[in-house]
């Protein structure tokens, strides 16, 4: 939270000067039409562009910090149904004011097996949706009343104790930004309009395909479609741009956004590339279908309204709702079409080999999708611990050779030890990556996230630990052994790890949907195991006192395997314990 404070005082420093000196070019280029400098023009141009921009990133981070993690939560309980989707979709990006950054995080959850390509066509149609209220409440003429929007967004911000107030006074400070970037821009070019060249290039535009090339080319550049409309409509409010100018430009718009789903899904999984191709498919088949009946739809949103920037506004909301209803019965085809041009590849799994899949260091900037893909990376230890637990008890209960559970050309003993040290690998690499979140702008919510993260892969590297050490020697021990378990002593065990085995696939079960019923569970059983295995403990002492030849044998062994089994046990209630709080904060 210091550094977010820290962040936002010196934010607010540096954009007080720049305000004046843009205010003060602005000023000075409007003010005299005859003799324009076009050296103060594009300093204005770019001061104004700077602080629009600014403020929108601005905005949007607030509104995320504000959203907390109600944006991750809401997509982990969307349902199958498309509908919904879309719904779901629209709001998260109404929400965080950024259909790309909604882009990024639902490419990170197709990644992690979250949400499953046809969930994620619906959020997308919806994002369109959302990202259409940042244009609507842009055609609003409250560009005089910038400044005070600024003055209270800097104070919430410097001075509010609760973060809560603080990240709102972000999101003010981010829209009094945001119009008085429009105010500096339209100030500036008002010289412009009696410009002859400057009336050509935005007259140029009303030819459809040179418009959406332009606005494509702009969009992919700020990597924003609703900054770009809402520089459109800004230039429409100095009254530099028509309707029928201003509507390819915002139909380009929606194209140029798609560079982010790429490249997000570049070195991804093939489900998510799947994600962005079906975004471009949306949006470049919408404009395509539009482009043709430009001059027909600008006389339909001309009879909404007399005020232009508003017009446009409408544009492209009535553009991408009327899209999304055009495609919405179109997605399961539109997903099998994809899915068979784009087939899933058989992969041969490689135990000896080390793979990282989720940590993707490019979406460290949108913490939750970074949180997001640690966790699946940690699911995946998960699923390797399970198979390294399910091969312990084997080799002390028969002395046949037996192979790996994946590689059969491998002995148990050896696929073990090769398992064991990529959960280590892995586990360092996990520990990395959400140290780089941690430095990230977090929440409170999210920094307590992070650190329980960490808290759960020191306990998985624990359970690694004490395999890695105990296995050898009890192996050891076993060998020297003229004799097996007693038949009720080697039941006893089995049960045992029976349920310690349940124990982890509800750990699995956990991560794979982010159940905390399963994390519960763990947490009711594991007081049951314990009472088991002190129950199982006095069993095996009383047959030792009893005197029986092969309990007094393999009592060390006996004992000693056990205990690790315990140890297990205890490091996952850990783990159960840590996800418990994340859960309840």
């Amino acid at each position: 939270m210091i550094k977010r404070s820290n962040k936002s005082i010196n934010s607010i420093l540096f954009l007080l000067p720049m305000v004046l000196a843009t205010s003060l070019f602005a000023s000075s280029s409007s003010n005299d039409a005859e003799g324009f400098s076009f050296i103060l023009i594009i300093i204005g141009l770019f001061g104004g562009l700077g602080m629009f921009l600014y403020g929108m990133e601005m905005m949007s981070d607030g509104m995320k910090m504000t959203a907390g993690n109600s944006m991750r939560a809401i997509l982990k309980k969307l349902t199958s149904n498309r509908f919904i989707a879309v719904f779901v979709g629209a709001f998260i990006t109404m929400i965080i004011q950024s259909s790309s950054a909604t882009t990024v995080m639902l490419v990170s959850f197709v990644n992690s097996g979250l949400l499953n390509f046809v969930q994620a066509l619906g959020v997308i149609l919806g994002s369109n949706i959302g990202s259409t209220v940042t244009a609507q409440i842009v055609a609003f003429k409250v560009t005089d009343y910038a400044l005070l929007l600024i003055a209270v967004g800097s104070i919430m911000t410097l001075f509010s104790k609760k973060d809560s107030a603080k990240h709102i006074g972000f999101v003010i400070l981010g829209f009094g930004l945001l119009f008085y970037g429009m105010k500096v821009m339209s100030d500036t070019m008002k010289p412009l309009r009696t410009d002859p060249t400057f009336n050509i290039i935005l007259t140029s535009f009303e030819n459809p395909f040179l418009g959406i090339i332009a606005g494509a080319v702009f969009t992919a550049l700020i990597q924003s479609s609703s900054a770009t409309t809402g520089i459109v409509i800004t230039l429409a409010s100095s009254g530099s741009i028509t309707l029928e100018a201003g509507i390819p430009l915002i139909l380009g718009a929606n194209i140029g956004t798609c560079i982010t789903a790429l490249l997000a899904g570049l070195k991804a999984t093939r489900d998510a590339k799947r994600v962005a191709i079906g975004h471009v498919l949306f949006n470049v088949i919408g404009v395509l279908v539009f482009c043709f009946w430009i001059p027909t739809f600008a006389d339909l949103v001309a009879q909404t309204t007399d005020n232009v920037p508003r017009q446009i506004a409408n544009a492209h909301t009535i553009f991408n709702i009327v899209s999304t209803i055009l495609f919405i019965p179109f997605a399961p085809f539109i997903s099998r079409t994809i899915i068979r041009y784009f087939p899933d590849k058989e992969k041969l799994r490689n135990i000896e080999k080390p793979a990282i899949l989720n940590l993707d260091e490019k979406v460290l900037s949108y913490p939750t999708a970074a949180i997001n893909n640690a966790q699946a990376e940690i699911s995946g230890v998960v699923g390797l611990t399970e198979r390294v637990v399910g091969s312990l008890v084997s080799p002390f209960i028969t002395d046949k050779d037996q192979s790996d559970v994946e590689n059969p050309e491998l002995n148990l003993i050896t696929g073990l030890h090769q398992r064991l040290e990529k959960i280590k690998y892995l586990n360092e690499n996990i520990s990395n990556y959400l140290i780089k979140i941690s430095q990230q702008d977090l929440t409170s919510h999210q920094s307590r996230e992070v650190f329980a993260l960490v808290s759960a892969t020191n306990y998985l590297n624990s359970i690694n630990d004490t395999v890695k050490v105990k296995f050898e020697n009890l192996i050891g021990k076993k060998e020297s052994l003229d004799e097996g378990f007693s038949d009720a002593g080697q039941e006893e065990i089995l049960v045992y790890h029976a349920k310690l085995l349940k124990q982890i696939k509800r750990l699995n079960k956990y991560f794979a949907k982010y159940d905390r019923a399963k994390a519960t569970k763990i947490m009711k059983k594991g007081k049951k195991y314990k009472d088991l295995e002190e129950k199982y403990r006095l069993e095996h002492f009383k047959r030792v006192s009893g005197n029986v030849s092969v309990s007094v044998a393999t009592h060390q062994l006996h004992v000693e395997l056990m205990d690790m089994l315990k140890q297990i046990n205890t490091f996952i209630e850990l783990i159960a314990s840590t996800l418990l709080v994340i859960e309840e904060a």
